[in-house]
């Protein structure tokens, strides 16, 4: 039972923890700031162009629920309580979107790759971890993050993914909720996966590059 407990309050101190990154994500967005944890050299790997469309709709659907439910409840302490749920989905779904552009993929001029989505998942893969990394679209099926029972992490973003990066050895995660495995593949998205392949190349090889212009 203590062990129950203790992987409860893990959970839930993550989820408060993304909660309060995807507020501080939001005005981030909303104020133009430049994206969290990316130095001038370092590359930034945007990932959120398979998913823009479907979070754009997923709010429009709630704006509409708001509405609607604005004229077919006719208690005012419902209809409150509603408004406020219904404001807080927007507001979660709006959160979650501006995590994932202000918290891009990172290719550092060291070599490291740091792999995020949102305030979910953060995984950064040092230099001497990376066996090899190729432009490899899939498409996987299953939640956000799926690890298979050889080791093959998946990090899903509108049903796909665009590079596959071999691991030299097992490398340590924790899932969104806190769970702790082992990954010795990582598969996730880039939108543009051979700009960030050529960066992970050129800080390889140590061949000289642009900067990601901000």
């Amino acid at each position: 039972m203590s062990g129950i407990r203790a992987t409860r309050g893990t959970a839930v101190r993550r989820l408060l923890r993304h909660e309060l990154r995807a507020g501080a994500a939001l005005g981030r967005w909303a104020l133009r700031r430049p994206p969290h944890g990316v130095g001038a050299a370092d590359h930034a790997a945007p990932y959120t162009g398979p998913q823009t469309a479907m979070m754009y709709g997923l709010l429009f659907v709630s704006l509409i629920e708001t509405v609607a439910l604005a004229f077919l409840i006719p208690w005012p302490a419902v209809h409150r309580v509603v408004l406020v749920l219904d404001v807080y989905g927007a507001l979660a779904v709006l959160g979650l979107h501006a995590a994932c552009v202000t918290r891009p993929h990172v290719v550092r001029p060291d070599g490291s790759l740091r792999i995020r989505y949102g305030a979910l998942f953060d995984l950064t893969v040092p230099p001497d971890a990376v066996a090899s990394v190729r432009v490899d679209r899939r498409y996987p099926e299953g939640r956000l993050v799926t690890l298979s029972g050889d080791g093959v992490l998946d990090l899903v973003v509108g049903s796909q993914t665009t590079v596959t990066v071999e691991l030299a050895r097992p490398l340590a995660f924790r899932r969104p909720l806190g769970a702790p495995a082992r990954a010795r593949v990582i598969r996730f998205h880039a939108d543009d996966p051979r700009a960030l392949v050529a960066a992970m190349t050129a800080a390889a090889t140590g061949a000289p590059r642009q900067p990601t212009p901000p």
